[in-house]
């Protein structure tokens, strides 16, 4: 009757089983927003945990390209009513979009330059050509640099030393491999790890202490900060990369092909030029700029002020900015922005955590030990699933009303939110290195679920023994 062959069905059903996931969310979120909304809960805060539902199962299942679910984010915003256009878009532009979009523009220019080969051979002037001593040296000064800079500004300076030992590794560079998942991943999990380490790395750490002082529940200092989770910093380094290695251990346990073709390369090209001279001091400016000017005018805008220099200045042309740059990552991480507001603005963050609350005080009879399991396991899971930031910013008032020490709570809920391993949209450094097209989504989970753990546990042992030697 339809004329339907048998290759025609034969096709339906073969995209019918490759987009099942897509087809069960689609199901689902028709089938839950003829849901009444749970009470409490208000129906623009149902609707945006039905978008999160939907962008999960997509984001597991790996069903459409990641780009695809950031535009579905999008617009589900606006047809089911938690938004208008307008107000997506505002909260789509914000500086951390900014920022990512200009780390992943200097990075270009970079490379563009050939600075990343002469930067990726002065890291192995310092570890050596063995693999496990790269990853080990990765680890260390990506979580020593990020935890006075800040973890997206290591970030976006080490994923170009990555990309040319990759690329000078011999190794495919079209798809993930245990190479190039050690490499980038011993980025992103160091500069997670180090985020912890000073209030200056990682934003919610200055939202944590915003928060106790605003409550009248104390003050922390610079340094007192530093006593409480440094320790926890230098004991994660060789955990991380441990873990890290034994996940993705790459066939190549030694680089020397990459090391020599690296050492070719940058003596083919001589000495230092003046664009290149010019284009350190951008760079350098721009770093500064971070640490100094971001407070007052924001990573994003530094950041793409060093490329309006690269670009006036004919360091690097806009149409290889163009070509080279990952826009369906800015448009992920733009969306996951917006999420996490609406998240926020609609009370939809504030319910599900008052529902965990609720529930794990019929299970735990001890609500030392409630105050513990949302204070560190959830705020680690909600931390994968909204920005860490987002993720203090909401639960930071409900920990602090729950009781306990202040302080302990405090740092302990910022300290748990920087345990972004199991997702792209984790942190910006996430999505750094997915940006390269070298890591699929599955990828996280593998090494993410066992640091999880272990930086529980850790976080555990150093809060009960070690932190009250400090008052």
């Amino acid at each position: 009757m339809f004329g339907f062959s048998e290759r025609s069905i034969s096709n339906i059903l073969f995209w019918v089983t490759r987009k099942k996931w897509l087809i069960l969310s689609f199901l689902l979120s028709i089938s839950f927003f003829y849901v009444p909304s749970p009470e409490n809960l208000s129906p623009e805060g149902h609707r945006t945990l039905i978008i999160v539902l939907v962008v999960l199962i997509l984001i597991i299942s790996e069903s459409i390209p990641l780009p695809a679910v950031a535009i579905l984010i999008l617009v589900m915003q606006v047809i089911l009513g938690v938004d208008t256009a307008d107000g997506v878009a505002s909260s789509f532009m914000s500086d951390a979009v900014f920022f990512i979009m200009g780390s992943l523009m200097l990075a270009v220019a970079l490379v563009n330059q050939g600075l990343d080969k002469r930067l990726a051979l002065g890291v192995i002037n310092i570890t050596g050509n063995k693999t496990w001593r790269i990853v080990l040296g990765f680890v260390t000064i990506s979580a020593l640099l990020s935890s006075f800079i800040g973890e997206h500004t290591v970030g976006a300076m080490m994923l170009p030393v990555a990309l040319a030992l990759i690329k000078n590794s011999g190794v495919k560079t079209d798809r993930s491999t245990n190479l190039s998942s050690a490499l980038l991943f011993s980025i992103a999990y160091g500069c997670a790890i180090g985020s912890i380490g000073t209030p200056s790395g990682g934003g919610r750490n200055v939202i944590m202490i915003g928060y106790l002082s605003e409550f009248g529940m104390g003050t922390i200092s610079y340094l007192d900060w530093m006593k409480f989770t440094y320790p926890m910093l230098l004991i994660q380094i060789p955990i991380v990369a441990t873990m890290v290695w034994f996940t993705f251990t790459p066939s190549q346990k030694i680089m020397d092909s990459s090391v020599r073709k690296l050492k070719v390369k940058v003596a083919k090209t001589g000495s230092m030029t003046a664009d290149q001279y010019m284009a350190v001091g951008i760079f350098i400016a721009v770093f500064f700029g971070w640490i100094f000017l971001s407070p007052f005018i924001g990573l994003g805008i530094v950041a793409l002020s060093g490329v309006f220099l690269y670009v006036s200045f004919r360091l690097v042309d806009w149409q290889d900015i163009n070509n080279n740059t990952n826009w369906g990552v800015i448009l992920l991480f733009g969306a996951a922005i917006s999420l996490g507001i609406q998240m926020k603005e609609t009370g939809a963050a504030y319910w599900v955590a008052d529902q965990i609350l609720r529930s794990l005080e019929y299970i735990f009879n001890d609500i030392a030990i409630v105050r513990w399991f949302v204070s560190v396991v959830v705020t680690g899971l909600l931390t994968n699933l909204l920005s860490n930031a987002a993720t203090v910013a909401v639960l930071g008032p409900i920990i602090l009303d729950m009781g306990g020490n202040p302080i302990f709570m405090g740092i302990m809920t910022s300290v748990a939110s920087a345990f972004a391993y199991l997702t792209v949209v984790a942190s910006p450094t996430c999505m750094i290195i997915h940006s390269t097209g070298l890591i699929s989504s599955g990828d996280y989970f593998k090494a993410g679920w066992k640091l999880f753990l272990i930086s529980v546990i850790l976080l555990f042992i150093i809060s009960t023994y070690y932190w009250p030697i400090l008052l």
